[in-house]
């Protein structure tokens, strides 16, 4: 697998965004009785990633890490403390099939104007789409994610891991990769890599075959196959 460093990712978290974001999921899924704190997590990443895999952009810009339940935003905590404190934000112990459940309930309506339409209407397919599943099967599927397998526990999955594809690649795009390969060999071996991060990834780079990398558009990366 490779990942794409072409265009270095510059994203800032925005809490307000991710706020609202936490409201309109959680006011859209109440009816949803399968709706919990995973299964919010899932939704806030797939959301986030989605619109970086469609627009270039996330939605909200927070920083998501690897968790044993798959991803979830590492300011989650601290944001929804804040919120229950201002009376904006609950989180409901009920019982779901026999098990304990916190269901995450909005106290007010989230403001849109936050948002652009695009953003709603993915927001919106996103909920549509995870509607049916439960915490287990939305984990499930954030587990097949390969950002979510190329990092260790706690650690941050960068938002280009999305551009990461699981088909194989075509003879066409072998030749390519093989090419490109030799090439930055050659380099290598007349200008060798300098110690450092920059270093390690360039190394990286030339060991991954590159012609896994798919162009913008439906997300595949992150749905079973």
């Amino acid at each position: 697998m490779a990942f794409h460093h072409t265009t270095p990712q510059k994203t800032r978290p925005n809490d307000a965004k991710l706020r609202e974001l936490i409201l309109l999921i959680s006011e859209w899924c109440q009816p949803d009785e399968k709706f919990g704190a995973v299964k919010l997590n899932k939704l806030l990443f797939h959301a986030d990633f989605s619109a970086f895999l469609t627009y270039s952009e996330p939605i909200t810009g927070q920083e998501y890490f690897k968790l044993p339940n798959g991803p979830a935003p590492r300011r989650l905590v601290a944001i929804t403390e804040a919120m229950i404190k201002k009376g904006e934000f609950a989180w409901q112990e009920v019982t779901y099939y026999g098990y304990p459940q916190k269901k995450p309930v909005a106290l007010r309506a989230a403001d849109t104007s936050k948002f652009s339409g695009p953003e709603v209407a993915l927001i919106r397919q996103t909920v549509e789409k995870f509607w049916k599943m439960n915490a287990t099967e939305i984990s499930d599927q954030s587990h097949v994610f390969l950002g979510w397998k190329a990092v260790h526990l706690k650690e941050t999955i960068p938002y280009n891991t999305a551009l990461v594809s699981r088909r194989t690649p075509t003879d066409h795009e072998k030749k390519r990769g093989f090419k490109a390969s030799g090439a930055r060999r050659k380099a290598s071996e007349c200008c060798p890599l300098k110690s450092g991060p920059s270093s390690t990834m360039s190394a990286l780079n030339t060991n991954w075959p590159t012609s896994t990398i798919t162009p913008k558009g439906p997300m595949s990366s992150l749905t079973a196959r």
